[in-house]
């Protein structure tokens, strides 16, 4: 009996340790009450019984979709965008393990963190979207269609998900206590890297060779024999801009969770990430332009259209890639994490017209995203940032443990 009421009295203080921060069940639901929580809980409120909705009564009920625009802004947004901002695991991963730049460590689990919670996220994103979440293990089990491009997708999401849940076990183990098991996980991390980095670099680019398949319906502006290059390489981009935003964001809201010193650091990091995007973006700057030149699409550039295509490569390519040089020449750590935001939001702008604005650009039935598509995409990003926020006030993310300190 003794050792029953210990047990139980183990379990309450394992929950209220790890689970609520030490507080008790009471104290925890008070500290819930804060205006994000209160807000992402309206979105919740509405998004949720929209995905409901969606899978009750289909797609038709649910969105604007049609024959003629089967891919809307969950594909756009929440797939294509989702998967490219993600880049920051394998981008950092390969940084500090196959390269020695340990001076990113302090930004590596953070990095990997974001990443795999992109990548579970898109895969939900993808379920709403094709619905019939019960086939989604159809792809790793069968083999038929190993010509299609979604297979291979399909096959580099559920191989990298598995890489980068390896990757971030570390953590996981540092906070569940488990030594022994953490040290044969860190023998890992090299392999699950090397593997995560050749599974990221197919996977980018195949996501861009999808629309190889689409000649006719994607602007030429947009089409290029390349696209799957500028896939990969823009990806590059956007992990690194976005390691510098949720870095930022993260030491200015999860202060408490940050060592003394750090933010210096994070300084020093930012500046680094910022060089190398600029570097980045120069160099998709001009396989950009090899593209237009190799079509001899240049007389485009003077329609609508063709416009809004010099908009996406000056104000979110070029001049994001001068504002970073600058930035890092005369160590202004606000301006490169600024420039970073203008380039997160080029890439999904990229992303989006490839998907939507210049896709199927020469049909009369265009698309517009309805309520319930938009309300069901900031639900998932909500629930994103949820699970990120309950993650690092729990694991250490943002700081080193104590027991580990160097241990990298």
């Amino acid at each position: 009996m003794n050792e029953t009421v210990a047990g139980r009295v183990l379990r309450r203080s394992w929950v209220r340790e790890k689970l609520l921060l030490g507080l008790s069940p009471g104290e925890y639901a008070r500290r819930l009450a804060t205006p994000f929580n209160v807000v992402a809980g309206l979105i919740l409120l509405v998004g949720l019984p929209a995905i409901v909705y969606r899978f009750a009564f289909g797609l038709g009920a649910a969105t604007n979709l049609s024959q003629t625009n089967p891919w809307g802004l969950w594909i756009g947004v929440d797939v294509l965008s989702g998967v490219a901002l993600a880049a920051g695991g394998y981008t950092l991963a390969s940084a500090v393990y196959l390269f020695g730049l340990k001076q990113y460590y302090p930004v590596l689990r953070a990095a990997v963190l974001t990443g795999f919670l992109g990548y579970f996220f898109v895969v939900v994103g993808l379920l709403v979207d094709l619905g019939q979440p019960w086939r989604i293990p159809y792809p790793v089990i069968y083999a038929y269609g190993v010509t299609s491009v979604m297979f291979l997708v399909a096959w580099h999401v559920f191989l990298y998900l598995s890489v980068q849940f390896l990757e971030f076990c570390p953590a996981i183990l540092e906070w569940l206590g488990w030594k022994t098991v953490r040290q044969w996980a860190t023998r890992l991390t090299i392999g699950a890297t090397v593997f995560g980095v050749i599974l990221s670099t197919l996977h980018q680019s195949a996501l861009g060779a999808l629309f190889l398949l689409a000649p006719t319906k994607l602007h030429p502006l947009w089409y290029s024999p390349f696209i799957p290059i500028y896939f990969f390489v823009s990806s590059v981009i956007a992990g690194l801009a976005m390691v510098i935003v949720e870095s930022a964001l993260s030491h200015r809201i999860f202060t408490e969770q940050i060592e003394p010193g750090r933010h210096a650091d994070l300084d020093r990091i930012t500046l680094g990430l910022g060089k190398a995007a600029s570097v980045v973006l120069f160099t998709y700057f001009f396989l950009k332009l090899i593209g237009v030149a190799d079509g001899g699409h240049w007389g485009l550039l003077r329609t609508p259209l063709g416009h809004w295509f010099l908009v996406e490569l000056g104000v979110f390519v070029l001049l994001p890639c001068f504002l970073f040089a600058h930035g890092v020449r005369e160590r202004r750590v606000t301006l490169v994490r600024a420039t970073a935001a203008l380039t997160v939001i080029g890439i999904v702008l990229n992303r989006v017209n490839v998907s939507l604005i210049a896709f199927n650009w020469n049909v009369p039935d265009r698309y517009v995203p309805g309520f319930m598509e938009v309300a069901i995409t900031i639900t998932i990003v909500t629930l994103g940032l949820l699970t990120f926020r309950w993650i690092v006030n729990r694991m250490p993310v943002l700081r080193e443990h104590a027991e580990y300190r160097g241990a990298h």
